[in-house]
């Protein structure tokens, strides 16, 4: 399978657990969305501000950019993705990426946010990401999995929304 895979989601719903393991059961390379945010959106964030649609820009660009270049072999990135208009943009480049949306409660990823160390995305920005979540449209390419359960469970349940070669 030549799968070329966006992992979804807002921040601390597991996007980097199952890309990371997603992108080795397929044998393919694998890319973390955060590696691409210039260090401004970096501090941004850090400082507990939003980004807007302009910090984003070159962000998604550079993202469809490296889809674009695995479009051929297959790839999984990492990506939040959580507005309709950033997907439409990385399907601009990668008309076939498949889009897996990680789906938990507000509740559990909170949980899941405040034991994690070391990463510049602070809880408190976690409700404007939900508000800025928009769903999957039925005409896009792609699935929710829900994130309950064990990294090994999201993981199958992941492989079994991919559509098949």
């Amino acid at each position: 399978m030549t799968a070329l895979v966006v992992v979804m989601g807002v921040s601390g719903s597991g996007k980097t657990t199952v890309g990371e393991r997603l992108a080795k059961r397929l044998s393919v390379p694998y890319a973390e969305a955060d590696d691409f945010h210039p260090p401004r959106n970096v501090a941004k964030m850090a400082a507990g501000t939003p980004l807007d649609d302009a910090d984003r820009a070159p962000w998604l660009d550079a993202i469809a950019s490296w889809l674009a270049e695995h479009a051929g072999g297959g790839g999984v990135v990492a990506c939040s993705a959580l507005g309709r208009r950033y997907r439409d943009r990385l399907r601009e480049d990668a008309p076939g990426v498949f889009f897996v949306h990680l789906d938990g409660t507000p509740e559990l990823i909170a949980e899941r946010l405040a034991g994690r160390e070391g990463h510049f995305m602070p809880p408190a920005l976690l409700g404007s990401q939900f508000h800025t979540l928009e769903q999957l449209d039925a005409d896009e390419a792609g699935g929710v999995v829900s994130i309950d359960g064990t990294p090994e469970q999201v993981l199958a349940r992941t492989v079994a929304q991919l559509p098949e070669a």
